[in-house]
């Protein structure tokens, strides 16, 4: 055993070890692989170790960094699973206002330090998921409409490519490897170890919105995707937004916004009068640091969940007819489902400010992002649940265009052009010059990737049973409601 592991640094995992039941796992449990090896990297040089191993040996890798992939992307059976969650260093450079990060740093991470300096940064909304690989696939999040994406404020990465160098990429030195992480990077060309980002100009605070719509009906929900995509067409690009139509077992049929603005409450209150005028609207418009709106935002997201979901672009308007259409898709809840949603992703500000070709993300002129999702608890609902989105998502495919690679879903028909659009022959290239061998591959890869029979005697596992792999939420789980606006008063502070 200990001659076959020869080469790896870090700490190593195995099947043998008591941890591994629990170090496998990703955020979404209704996803259940089996990896030969995890090694958890400390530094490059680990980094390094454990590509070379790999490439000796023949296992393919994965990397991961939060878990979030919602296809189990960053796992994989009889694979090397890169872990690079314990690098985690950072610094400012506050003369220029750039943020160097290690790629294992998660949104908390990242947030808790770049406020103690006073910056915000255009992360993502739950608190866990990794900053690398939020990045790497674009980055939305509660910023970008007034910053941009994620992957916008990239100014360099460090890599460790297929022979287990280092290669430093920007815009001058091998631009073409950064332009392709800036959107497409996600698992495809190597291990990115450190990342610096343009920070935003410092702010004191910013205005947190929140309202809540329980027990609603199916017209209402209508009216409200017709509001939606009304109000965003003329949206200060200051205010980025999420909305969500939903059908749950706590909340029956519901709505809900959640933002941030960058500015005062009142000015924010007047921006969202149509959505106040709503009927049952519950709402807390409230000015805070950025780290106490971040942090309010990210509380109530689950440390796991077993779920399906889709991801579309929308581009145009919805007719009258599809949005009764859309609402239709949620009305009944699967078996077993606990929660069935639409949520949507304000783009447009920023995000369209900055040219389709400058970098990978392919979709900077659609108007959102729409999102089909089910939640169930228990594992024997699991094939119900994914057939739902499977019957669901043909609809969802005819009115919308691509899908975002962040929020992957494993049976798209041509996934490179659905996630890359006309750049995905660019990217093909690109993948051959810095990753000939494509070492670094996953299902969904810009190289596919191919499982080695050869490696798996040597920690052959029976895959642990049903009652093992059941594994419940907390019972004070919201699922993707976050927390409820307190219905004791409507605030504008």
């Amino acid at each position: 055993m200990n001659d076959f592991l020869y080469g790896l640094t870090g700490d190593i995992v195995t099947p043998f070890d008591p941890i591994y039941r629990e170090a496998r796992q990703g955020f979404n449990r209704a996803i259940q692989l089996y990896p030969l090896i995890i090694v958890y990297c400390r530094n490059k040089r680990d980094v390094s170790n454990a590509v070379i191993w790999a490439r000796k040996h023949g296992v393919p890798i994965r990397l991961r960094s939060g878990g979030h992939n919602y296809e189990g992307y960053s796992n994989g059976d009889c694979t090397l699973v890169i872990d690079i969650s314990r690098m985690n260093d950072m610094n400012i450079n506050s003369c220029l206002n750039l943020l160097t990060v290690q790629s294992g740093v998660t949104n908390k991470q990242v947030y808790e330090f770049v406020a103690s300096e006073g910056y915000p940064f255009p992360g993502g909304t739950c608190p866990t998921v990794g900053v690398s690989g939020y990045t790497l696939g674009g980055g939305w999040g509660l910023s970008c409409r007034n910053f941009g994406l994620g992957c916008d404020s990239l100014k360099e990465i460090e890599l460790i490519n297929y022979e287990g160098a280092v290669i430093k990429a920007d815009r001058e030195n091998h631009s073409d490897l950064f332009w392709a992480c800036q959107g497409a990077g996600g698992g495809n060309f190597g291990v990115i170890v450190t990342m610096t980002f343009q920070l935003p100009p410092k702010i004191n605070h910013v205005t947190l919105i929140e309202i809540d719509y329980l027990n609603v009906d199916s017209s209402e929900q209508k009216k409200f995707l017709s509001l939606w995509q009304e109000w965003l067409k003329t949206a200060d690009p200051r205010i980025t937004l999420i909305s969500r139509i939903y059908n749950s077992v706590d909340d029956g049929l519901a709505m809900l916004v959640r933002g941030i603005f960058y500015g005062k409450p009142q000015e924010a209150k007047q921006m969202m009068t149509d959505f106040l005028s709503l009927k049952g609207a519950e709402y807390s418009i409230e000015y805070m640091t950025f780290l106490e709106a971040v942090t309010i935002i990210g509380s109530f997201y689950p440390p796991y969940e077993k779920f399906q979901s889709v991801s579309r672009f929308v581009l145009r308007d919805f007719t009258c007819a599809e949005q009764s259409e859309l609402v239709d898709l949620i009305s009944e809840r699967p078996q077993g489902s606990v929660f069935a949603g639409i949520s949507m992703y304000a783009l447009g500000g920023r995000v369209s400010e900055i040219g389709t070709d400058d970098t990978a993300f392919y979709y900077r002129n659609a108007n959102y992002i729409i999102w089909l999702e089910t939640i169930w608890e228990e594992s024997r609902y699991a094939k119900d649940n994914k057939e739902w989105i499977n019957t669901q998502f043909p609809y969802l495919e005819a009115v919308t265009s691509g899908s975002y690679v962040n929020f992957p879903y494993g049976r798209l028909p041509d996934y490179l052009e659905e996630y890359y659009g006309n750049h995905a022959n660019v990217l093909k290239k690109i993948k051959i010059k810095y990753d000939p061998f494509n070492v670094f591959s996953f299902p969904q890869g810009i190289g596919r990737s191919e499982c080695s029979d050869k490696t798996a005697v040597y920690f052959h596992k029976t895959p642990l049973n049903n009652e093992e792999n059941r594994i419940d939420l907390p019972s004070d789980t919201n699922h993707r409601g976050f927390r409820y606006v307190s219905k004791r008063n409507n605030t504008v502070v």
